[in-house]
């Protein structure tokens, strides 16, 4: 989500001030720091860099700096008074407004602010997404009402709301147009979307599925970050019956442990979700499955953190977005005490990574053999005389070939596995 909302910050100040992206701060006239508050680290960054900013700044008086995301929705006041180098503060929802406040602020000389929640506004006035490849992010959703007990995403993008299928449809149909062949579908509750703009037909995320792949062009159909809540029957459905759709999914579950869980309020237990992996492997047999774990939640014991392994290895997840529990001010779980030792928390780490590394890892070793088709995304990072793409279950491939494939779906064998990566030939 802050990737797509980058590019279209990018977008809007190159259409609006005539502005350029540069990949060194030091030759820039406006330096936007997007930002995350999911996690303390992320968070604590943004002050460090901004401290190096604000030397750059003492050098160079006019350089604008400005603060955008979820710790600027977040943090407001606090960041102006703390870091009085910060000319601009605006939130996840007033991206849209980044060039009225670049105009305010050489206009008046006063630092501007504006972190409100305007909602379906942002999409109305974004400038179309740019193809900058053969695959694109397009946001179809925005917020969450989960209110899960350890998260801040509700208090710094708002609650859910939903963009008009015809819109999500439009932006679809104008990329393709643009050599787009696969389109990641976008919201912090994605399988949460609804679209209510037309009160005789209450349209739901199988629904737009089901449109989305329907458009000529569109080759494959990918959707982060689901919620286990919110997968019904249809959407299982969904995932069997529409070919486009890829064999693969990202599904957080977070913890193991029912106990856990419910101090989460994340509203299911493990039965439940173990039942929802079973349904979906049952409508698309070998989908895989990655998920997002917090180890070190306060009051989780060795046996909490025993299920959470126990859960892991009954499914089998093909990868994982780990993270030991760190409490983000404003949310319930804050208030709890952090009652698991820092230690104890990077030890059940590595051990939980360890183990869906070996599950992932015998996934790719039994890919070798086997033909996978694969969209040509450009040249390999390594090798930039060969080519990568990404398979069905979201491997990157490398492989020699001609750079005209780049763009294409080609046919690949697949000869080796490297640590994350694997090898194919024509």
């Amino acid at each position: 989500m802050n990737v797509y909302d980058s590019h279209k910050m990018a977008e809007l100040l190159r259409g609006s001030h005539d502005l350029e992206l540069t990949a060194h701060a030091e030759e820039a006239d406006v330096v936007v720091l997007n930002t995350c508050s999911v996690r303390e680290k992320a968070q604590e960054k943004v002050f460090s860099d901004l401290g190096r900013l604000a030397e750059l700044k003492a050098s160079r008086p006019d350089l604008v700096i400005a603060v955008g995301g979820c710790v600027a929705s977040q943090e407001g006041e606090a960041i102006m008074s703390r870091m009085p180098c910060v000319d601009l503060v605006f939130g996840p929802q007033t991206l849209h407004r980044l060039p009225a406040l670049l105009d305010a602020r050489r206009t008046t000389g006063v630092a501007q602010m504006d972190i409100s929640f305007p909602e379906i506004e942002k999409f109305d006035a974004l400038p179309p997404t740019r193809a900058e490849g053969p695959a694109a992010f397009v946001s179809i959703m925005e917020g969450c009402s989960k209110y899960c007990s350890f998260c801040v995403v509700p208090y710094t993008r708002g609650e859910e709301f939903s963009r008009p299928l015809s819109a999500v449809l439009a932006e679809i149909a104008d990329l393709v147009a643009r050599g787009v062949r696969e389109v990641t579908l976008l919201g912090q509750n994605v399988n949460a979307y609804r679209d209510y703009s037309d009160a005789a037909c209450d349209v739901e995320f199988a629904d737009l599925l089901a449109e989305v792949s329907a458009l000529p062009g569109i080759e494959r159909l990918r959707y982060t970050t689901s919620h286990p809540l919110e997968f019904s029957s249809r959407l299982i459905a969904a995932h069997g019956a529409l070919p486009k759709l890829a064999s693969q999914l990202h599904l957080p579950v977070q913890s193991g442990s029912d106990r856990i869980l419910g101090a989460m309020k994340r509203g299911y237990t493990a039965a439940y979700y173990r039942d929802l992996v079973a349904r979906l492997r049952e409508a698309v047999p070998g989908i895989s499955i990655s998920s997002d774990f917090i180890v070190g939640f306060p009051g989780e014991t060795d046996a909490d953190f025993e299920a959470t392994l126990n859960l892991i290895a009954a499914v089998a997840f093909d990868g994982s977005f780990a993270f030991a529990y760190s409490p983000r001010p404003g949310t319930p779980a804050a208030l709890l005490a952090d009652t698991v030792p820092e230690p104890v928390k990077k030890a059940r780490l590595q051990q939980l990574l360890a183990l869906t590394d070996a599950t992932a890892a015998s996934v790719s070793a039994a890919m070798v053999g086997s033909n996978q088709r694969v969209l040509v995304e450009g040249p390999s990072r390594r090798n930039v005389r060969e080519l990568c793409g990404r398979t069905d279950n979201n491997r990157v491939v490398n492989f020699a070939g001609p750079s005209a494939l780049v763009g294409q779906f080609v046919d690949l064998t697949i000869t080796d596995v490297a640590h994350y990566t694997l090898r194919g030939r024509l």
